[in-house]
């Protein structure tokens, strides 16, 4: 579940006399120090922004509400360092019965501590309690015509946020390392967390892909594909309109979407998003593994007789191939040395990065070693990739 956003708030200071003026001068306002923080933050550079938010912390002329701000995006600063233990307690102190707490206390307090929290139940509570303030925020906007896309833009994002909460909770639910998968309610109470989140936003992405996923737990294959489909949210428009709002989407969604099409068979659909994800970035290893694993698909698909949008006038063996080049390329990417070397041979001779091979036996080995000695998240990709590559060997089907 994305992060809740820490958004720096707008404060006017006013001056009064040129005493004051000078004086602003030398010592910058609080709310210059956070806006600045809140730069950095986006721009990742969390060393120099800790130093702008330890100034407004040491201050004595801040607000309680700035001081707390402050505090809130030092949590930020500290989780993205991997201090977890020190953003846990800092975020903590925003909640009762912390005496400075503030009331009521910022949602993405609670957010963050349900993210960092091993225990199921009380990270439901935190997104509970989230949702709560959030809820209560949301009545509290009425609609002014004196603000317009402004309070429209701020509603957006409470629900934004409301939703995430809920998929989140959905997540809990649904996580194998908890018991609570097992609960005979697990299914039913993740119907209703996503219809809440829903009704909140009918077309969020997000809530729809989280809907697929509990469908397809569910084996209810065709509901998850219907799902899918409900974004983009204009289906009469011109498809080149749809695609280019899918490829907008954020490089880690577009995967899941991927990934998600893929097992409701979607294998056409599917293929279009990592396409667009490879002219992206074409040094995503999880992309050139679905678009591998993907085109697998396809080929078994051709070869019992069946036909997908897309391979029409190829045989299995001509589908098969194209999979095998995509998991070998998606070897070669996993390790940047290789993928150096390879990419800089392909400008120098004209020819297409993923035409070049290597050994796939030896390479697959060496990669496995290496990704599970780091704990890598892509070991278990690569695993699959050797597996797949395996059966391709025995088929006869190479490069």
């Amino acid at each position: 579940m994305g992060r809740a956003r820490v958004k720096a708030k707008k404060y006017v200071s006013t001056v009064t006399n040129s005493s004051q003026s000078s004086s602003s001068s030398a010592t910058p306002a609080i709310s210059a120090l956070l806006d600045k923080a809140q730069e950095l933050i986006v721009q990742c550079d969390f060393p120099l922004a800790r130093k702008f938010i330890d100034r407004v912390l040491v201050r004595d002329d801040g607000s309680v509400s700035e001081k707390n701000q402050a505090r809130e995006m030092m949590g930020v600063v500290l989780l993205e360092t991997g201090e977890v233990d020190e953003a846990r307690e800092l975020f903590l102190t925003l909640l009762p019965p912390h005496p400075t707490a503030p009331t009521p206390p910022p949602p993405s307090a609670h957010l963050y501590l349900a993210q960092l929290s091993a225990d199921p139940y009380i990270a439901l509570k935190h997104y509970q309690a989230a949702i709560d303030i959030l809820q209560t925020q949301l009545k509290g906007k009425a609609p002014s015509p004196t603000q317009g896309d402004e309070q429209d833009e701020g509603e957006d994002e409470v629900k934004s946020n409301i939703v995430r909460a809920y998929v989140g909770m959905v997540e809990v639910w649904m996580d194998p390392e908890y018991d609570l998968c097992f609960d005979p309610a697990a299914s039913s109470t993740c119907d209703s967390l996503l219809a809440n989140a829903l009704q909140i936003d009918p077309h969020n992405l997000e809530a729809l892909q989280c809907l697929a996923s509990v469908r397809l737990s569910q084996e209810k294959t065709e509901e998850a594909l219907a799902a899918l489909l409900t974004f983009p949210p204009s289906p009469d428009a011109p498809a080149a309109r749809n695609q280019a709002l899918v490829a907008a989407l954020p490089l880690s969604v577009r995967l899941a979407r991927a990934k998600l099409l893929l097992e409701c068979g979607a294998y056409h659909d599917a293929l279009d998003v990592l396409e667009n994800v490879l002219a992206s970035d074409d040094s995503s290893v999880e992309g050139w593994y679905l678009m591998g694993w993907g085109w697998w698909l396809v080929a078994e698909r051709q070869k019992e007789g069946g036909e997908v949008e897309g391979s029409e006038g190829l045989t299995w063996e001509d589908i098969a191939r194209d999979s095998r080049d995509c998991l070998e390329t998606c070897q070669m990417v996993s390790l940047p040395r290789f993928y150096a070397y390879y990419k800089s041979r392909c400008n120098t001779c004209a020819t297409s990065f993923h035409s070049l091979r290597v050994n796939a036996s030896v390479l697959t080995f060496f990669l496995v070693q290496l990704h599970e000695s780091q704990s890598d998240p892509d070991t278990p990709i690569l695993e699959h990739v050797h597996e797949l590559l395996g059966t391709l060997d025995a088929l006869g089907i190479m490069s």
